[in-house]
């Protein structure tokens, strides 16, 4: 059985709650890291961005055409760490609030994804 290629594979856009992703201290801040997490037969992808001592999640879909955000693994923030980059088409959104602050889709926002820390662990919420 040949297994499918990633493009075929299902995804879904949740995740269950308290799954261990990583230790905090493996985000640098400012920092990003992406997620891809199987649930039964389908995949979620997601990222996290560490900013100024808070987190934040957010699927990893841009709100423009839908593609990921990221061109390079774990590399969400634009160089100085100051805002996500989208870097297919450019556009920038805030690290805390996924709001766009320019770009192809200004006014739009990234779709949050919960997570948490407890105890220096980073878990989905």
């Amino acid at each position: 059985m040949t297994e499918a290629a990633p493009a075929d594979r299902k995804r879904v856009w949740t995740t269950p709650p308290n799954v261990v992703l990583c230790v905090l201290d493996d985000i640098a801040e400012p920092g990003s890291r992406g997620f891809v997490l199987q649930i039964g037969d389908a995949y979620f992808h997601g990222f996290v961005v560490r900013k100024d001592g808070e987190v934040a999640g957010y699927i990893d879909r841009c709100p423009h055409q839908g593609f990921p955000i990221a061109i390079e693994m774990d590399r969400y923030l634009t160089p100085d760490g100051s805002l996500i980059l989208c870097g297919w088409h450019g556009a920038v959104f805030a690290p805390l609030t996924g709001a766009c602050v320019g770009g192809p889709c200004a006014g739009g926002k990234l779709t949050p994804w919960p997570v948490k820390v407890e105890s220096g662990i980073l878990r989905t919420a």
